[in-house]
């Protein structure tokens, strides 16, 4: 679990944690001690009458100061989810179902998880405890009636700004470790081992079940009658495991039993060592009445006046004459109220001694240090009291009559817990030993102790019944009476239920269903009822609702499952609950271990979305080490989506290869990966409603700008743009990804390809952009001498030999084999054409975006010119030279698409269903048209001020397009700009004559003044 720092603020003005508010440097003595203020005293400080004090701002070491425990939490917590990685790593057996149904090595694991969470318990413990204590001393209270002080309890506490955890994250990692104890026992339960001796060494310390093989007699004692019971009753093991488990939760997380002796003694108005003298108050008022009266002999409540003189201080209740355990319930009397206050609280400590388990060796050793031995034989009897292990020197010899059965003595505990007792926790206690489930229920706060007084109850009346059935001579023949007074039933009406069925009743119980909608305890009651399977599908198909809603990259809904209709607002559990999410996809890991009978094998849509989840939580908080090892246990498409998801936010490249290394360590499908991370993208766009351009498919190219009656148009500057979408962003990040896959040429450009066609259908806004940034960042010459090394055997850079015949084949510059022998070299520029043939869609649509950012850098260049310098100057000339480099580049960059560009479609792959051909025509027709427009606009400006040669060359591309066998003149047709090509190839001409005729008259006028005798038509556009 993530803490979260805690901050606060004064005035709108954030202050920093830890530090005093406000106070000088010189001032040390309380630092960082933060002040308990009320709104009254939110003032400057100033006194009446003086200036306000300057504030103080935080110096760099109050920063550090505050910074540097929230970095050892976050440094903490990060270690525990590498713990727990490690440990699944470490202990990971082979997911084939074990035919023995032995759970040792799960077992193995399930404690190395507990270990982990008993360790963060103990660390919060020190950090918590008097906060903790403080908590359950205002429990203590409630529990004795007795009101809570305001200014002890109720009053605001300071709080430590320096620490980034509170006693809520203490409560939530006692629960985890009592969750995966739970685990642990249940596992046992349902998969216990095949030998005695394979029992795991964490679970067998008090928790072992006794052996089958050991019989018993007439004269064997209750105790032995117990064991075999648990031995061969599969549900009553189970019980009787829940049960020891909610004694060990009762007894870690609450306070120390010595600590509550210690406080029931003053809440019982006793001081140190008066504990012993029972009812000290009702004594003394029953020896003065004696002294009165001066009778030798007993009072009795016969006695003449003792009702009028015999009474409490507060004169509302006749005391009892006599000072025996069944007086006040023998005579109708009541006590002083401070030694009512005693026998509550006796019994409260007696209720917590059978609540959390103690042995009875215990109980009579606290009774009889208070002179109270009574109450200890009183509650002896309960066969679970004495251990149940086989060794005979833990054997309780019992009583003469050991042989017989000690169910009269429970309905007779069950028959005080009724009708005669005093106090609510008298009854209590007589209920756990009898199995008298409503006096149990009656002190019942929490989950934990309706599910205790259950399956309490549910387990000694099985115990009964059996005894009834198998060894009837036991039974005493007062409880066969069907009219006496031990006819009652022990849980008044109440039907027995399945831990399922009172795990569902629970969460509508009024007392405890805030409780039973906790997400722990629904986790508990799910491992309880035996449902984990339904819980981790249910809460799943709803954390994959929550996904979808949060996630700016959408997931693929599942198909044929509907989440459980939980409105997001009140969900049990968030997809935020990063230690609830972590526990569950362990368990579910676990359960994959041990074979494919639990949850599907851990395969099924809800059921992984937890781990789906969880992965999504180890890449935010910067574990992408881990990732790969969760995602290997999702179902193979589950996985390939999964990482899909996480690989564009791995930027690093030595992150990169450590991913690549570990998604084939673990048999993950990389090339499906890489596919699926650019698919989830898409397809995420695609859903934003962004249409196609009604002829082409791609919206038309927009660089230049717009026309002037008898003007050439001139470039937009900056057409291409520099921001990009996170989308986007991700996109190139993922196709990089394929640069660190070794082969897969095929897939790899046809990729690249794909991602082009999609940045250049969203030209208009910030397409073009991203084009440029993925032509800089994946040149197909990085990916030809990087992939090449292992397709040829060495690296060779292909875009050098990517020259077109004239029948428009690929072809090479380079003359191999020449000479004898050389076959190997013959057909080594074979596989290089083949390979060319392979790329040639996203090497002509890298040649295009290469081109366009030519004629963006020309354009910057255009408008650096020197607007104040002579034409001989210094600038002048430089920045002729940079226009002229500019210029030169254009023109290398235009060539390629003068002739078969993207005319001979040989991508293998594609993500597309439309046909790969006429979306290449689209591309065509969509960028072409303005391209040539532009590349003219380029030759006439430069013709300006470089050379008049540039404007045959404009001449050159006109008959280039209007050739025969040009491939140039139909996209114009398609797309309806002819005319626009003609009026632009005649303002060309016009250029060229006047520059004819000018040159001839005067040829030493400079070179702008000889073409243009006063208005330079392009230089008052730019």
């Amino acid at each position: 679990m993530a803490f979260e720092p805690r901050s606060s603020s004064r005035d709108g003005n954030p202050l920093i944690a830890g530090q005093s508010s406000p106070a000088t440097e010189e001032d040390t003595s309380n630092e960082g001690e933060i002040l308990d203020t009320g709104m009254d005293e939110l003032s400057d400080g100033s006194t009446e009458g003086s200036p306000p004090r300057a504030p103080t701002w935080p110096t760099i070491s109050d920063v550090h100061r505050v910074l540097r425990p929230l970095q050892e939490e976050a440094d903490r917590v990060g270690k525990q989810v590498e713990q727990f990685a490690e440990t699944l790593d470490r202990h990971s057996i082979d997911k084939r179902a074990n035919p023995q149904g032995d759970c040792i090595n799960a077992l193995k694991l399930v404690d190395g998880y507990r270990k982990i969470a008993r360790g963060t318990v103990e660390y919060l413990r020190e950090i918590h405890t008097p906060e903790k204590q403080k908590r359950l001393s205002e429990n203590w209270q409630s529990k004795l009636q007795k009101p809570v002080a305001a200014s002890e309890y109720s009053k605001k506490q300071s709080r430590d700004f320096t620490n980034f955890t509170t006693i809520d994250d203490l409560d939530r990692w006692e629960q985890e470790e009592q969750t995966w104890h739970l685990f642990g026992l249940m596992l046992q339960v349902e998969y216990p081992p095949s030998h005695s001796n394979q029992q795991p060494k964490p679970f067998n310390e008090r928790h072992v079940r006794p052996s089958k093989e050991r019989g018993v007699h007439q004269y064997s004692s209750e105790n032995e009658v117990w064991s075999h019971f648990l031995a061969h009753d599969d549900q009553a093991w189970e019980r009787h495991t829940v049960l020891e488990w909610l004694k060990m939760c009762a007894s870690n997380s609450g306070q120390d039993i010595e600590t509550i002796f210690q406080y029931l003694e003053t809440s019982a108005d006793r001081g140190s060592g008066l504990w012993a003298h029972s009812w000290l108050y009702t004594k003394e008022a029953i020896k003065g009445q004696k002294r009165l009266r001066s009778w030798p002999q007993a009072l009795t409540p016969d006695s003449p006046g003792i009702d009028a003189s015999l009474r409490n201080a507060s004169q509302t209740t006749s005391l009892v004459t006599q000072l025996d355990p069944d007086a006040v319930t023998r005579q109708d009397r009541g006590l002083e109220k401070q030694d009512e206050n005693f026998e509550r609280a006796t019994w409260l400590a007696c209720w917590e001694m059978v609540r959390r388990g103690k042995d009875w060796e215990f109980i009579r050793q606290w009774c009889r240090e208070r002179v109270e031995n009574w109450r200890a034989v009183a509650m002896h009897g309960d066969p679970r009291h004495h251990d149940t292990k086989d060794d005979k020197s833990h054997t309780d010899p019992g009583p003469a009559a050991g042989w017989q059965s000690r169910a009269l003595w429970r309905k007779s505990c069950a028959l005080a817990a009724r009708t005669g007792v005093m106090d609510k926790y008298e009854a209590a206690v007589y209920g756990v030993l009898s199995g008298y489930l409503p006096s149990i229920l009656k002190v019942c706060t929490t989950w934990n102790d309706h599910l205790f007084a259950h399956y309490n109850c549910y387990l000694l009346r099985a115990f009964d019944h059996f005894v009834a059935k198998n060894f009837p001579y036991r039974m005493q023949r007062e409880l066969q009476d069907q009219n006496g007074t031990f006819k009652f039933s022990m849980t008044d009406g109440r039907r027995s239920q399945s831990g399922n069925q009172l795990v569902k009743k629970m969460k509508g119980a009024k007392s405890v269903s805030r409780e039973a909608s906790e997400p722990f305890k629904l986790l508990q009651g799910c491992l309880i009822g035996k449902s984990f399977d339904n819980f981790a599908r249910s809460h799943g198909l709803h954390l994959a609702r929550q996904q979808e809603r949060n996630r700016r990259i959408s997931k693929e809904p599942p198909q044929t499952e509907s989440a459980t209709p939980w409105d997001d607002e009140a969900a049990p559990i968030r997809l935020d609950d990063y230690q609830i999410t972590r526990i569950v996809t362990h368990m579910l890991l676990i359960y994959q271990e041990l074979g494919p009978s639990r949850v599907n094998n851990g395969h099924d849509y809800g059921s992984e979305t937890f781990i789906d989840a969880y992965v999504d939580f180890l890449s935010g908080a910067g574990k992408q080490q881990l990732l790969a090892l969760y995602a290997s246990r999702l179902s193979p498409q589950r996985a390939v989506s999964c990482l899909g998801r996480q690989l564009p936010l791995i930027v690093e490249h030595g992150e990169r290869q450590t991913m690549m290394r570990l998604m084939k360590q673990y048999n993950i499908d990389v090339p499906g990966v890489l596919n699926k991370q650019l698919q989830i993208i898409i397809s995420e766009r695609k859903t934003e409603g962004h249409g196609k351009d009604g002829i082409t498919g791609f919206p038309t190219l927009v660089i230049l700008n717009e026309k002037k009656q008898g003007e050439m148009r001139t470039i937009r500057d900056g057409f291409m743009g520099d921001g990009i979408t996170d989308d986007q962003h991700d996109l190139i990040n993922g196709f990089e990804w394929y640069l660190l896959l070794d082969g897969y040429w095929e897939q790899t450009l046809a990729t690249g390809a794909l991602l082009y066609k999609y940045f250049l259908k969203y030209s208009a806004s910030t397409g073009l952009a991203a084009a440029k940034r993925l032509s800089t960042k994946v040149k197909f010459s990085h990916i030809s001498s990087g992939k090449t090394k292992k397709l040829l055997g060495h690296g060779v850079d292909l875009s050098d030999k990517s020259d077109i015949d004239e029948d428009g084949v690929l072809g090479h510059s380079h003359n191999y084999g020449r000479g004898g022998n050389n076959s190997t070299a013959q057909r080594q520029p074979e596989k290089e054409q083949y390979l060319l043939r392979q790329s040639y869609t996203f090497l002509n649509l890298e040649q295009l975006v290469n081109a366009l950012s030519a004629l963006e850098r020309w354009q910057a260049a255009a408008e650096e010119k020197p607007r104040d310098s002579g034409l001989g100057s210094g600038l002048w000339k430089k920045w002729r030279s940079l226009l002229k480099d500019e210029c030169h580049s254009v023109e290398q960059n235009i060539k390629p698409l003068l002739q078969g560009w993207l005319q001979n479609a040989q991508d293998v792959l594609t993500f597309e269903t439309e046909n790969e051909a006429l979306q290449l025509e689209q591309v065509r027709n969509a960028c072409l048209p303005e391209v040539l427009l532009a590349y003219v606009a380029v030759l006439h400006y430069s013709a300006h001020y470089l050379s008049r040669e540039y404007l045959l060359k404009v001449l050159e591309l006109a008959t280039a397009i209007a050739a025969k066998d040009s491939d140039l003149a139909g996209c114009f047709v398609t797309t309806g700009r002819m005319p626009e090509l003609m009026d632009t190839l005649a303002l060309t001409s016009t250029t060229m004559l006047v520059a004819e005729e000018y040159g001839r008259s005067n040829k030493k006028v400079s070179a702008k003044m000889a073409l243009w005798s006063g208005k330079d038509s392009l230089s008052t556009a730019t």
